[in-house]
């Protein structure tokens, strides 16, 4: 419940509907030349910044004569000019969130800009937990696996080496799509407890649909990953854990929401005028 004090500060930060729609315009304004900025400092150091995400490869393609192509004239500065817009949007998404967070909260309580704000952090946190883990952990596994299937028949055999040649923007296609979808999969903690927060969601809703989770989770790591089995796993097991601590989340927020409800509950009795 809002007290006295938060009524009057969101009263005063009301404004006509025209100041809304200028300070919006400000707000996307600045976003979009952050990320210019972003982009511009990115396709400066696209080379080595496409170096790094094309490492995992690398480290893989042993022995002499293993290279990467593009097959059009144009394909390799596009290549590089995606690779600055994909690290612009990675560099520019604080900022570019930080003001959409300074456009909402004044339309909110006090109490609830403190509640939303954990929120609005922990999302490039996750994100940034679920990029890793495709990059150090799932890619080496899962080129080594498409790499198996090469073919290296034995000196003086008339069978035809199978070796793979990868093209350096499906490559990236590859990768950052990768790193998009399982950013997206971490920030399932981030979702279900604010979906708690507003009362969307309740943890005992959250454990009576735990099996039919489980296997909606494991149907969304086969279509996402790689076509084996370590791939799947990779991100399903984390996806179960993280559902499940998506539950003790939120049962934590009821927790704390109904003390706070109890204390002003008890607060109102309290401060109740006694009959003479």
């Amino acid at each position: 419940m809002a007290t006295q004090d938060e009524e009057a500060e969101l009263e005063a930060s009301k404004a006509p509907l025209l100041d809304h729609l200028i300070e919006l315009r400000t707000r996307l304004v600045n976003s979009c030349i952050a990320f210019l900025i972003a982009f511009l400092v990115c396709f400066y150091y696209s080379r080595p910044i496409y170096a790094f995400l094309v490492q995992p490869l690398a480290d893989q393609l042993h022995g002499p004569g293993r290279q990467m192509i593009f097959t059009q004239v144009y394909e390799q500065f596009f290549t590089y000019a995606k690779v600055g817009m994909f690290g612009g949007l990675c560099l520019a998404f604080p900022f570019m969130a930080w003001q959409l967070w300074m456009f909402i909260a004044p339309g909110l309580y006090r109490n609830e800009r403190k509640a939303f704000l954990p929120f609005i952090i922990a999302t490039p946190v996750m994100f940034i937990i679920g990029a890793g883990f495709v990059y150090y952990l799932l890619l080496p596994n899962a080129i080594r696996f498409f790499l198996s299937y090469e073919t290296h028949p034995d000196p003086g055999s008339t069978t035809i080496a199978i070796e793979m040649v990868p093209r350096v923007s499906e490559y990236l296609s590859f990768i950052t799509t990768l790193i998009f979808a399982f950013g997206l999969c971490f920030e399932l903690p981030v979702l279900l407890a604010l979906l708690g927060r507003v009362g969307i969601v309740t943890s005992k809703g959250l454990r009576s649909v735990w099996r039919y989770a489980v296997v909606g989770v494991f149907i969304l790591a086969a279509v996402l990953t790689p076509p084996d089995v370590f791939s799947q796993l990779s991100l399903a097991i984390p996806l179960v854990g993280l559902y499940e601590v998506s539950i003790w989340i939120v049962k934590a927020i009821e927790k704390n929401r109904a003390k706070a409800d109890a204390e002003a509950e008890a607060a109102q009795r309290g401060g109740g005028v006694q009959p003479t």
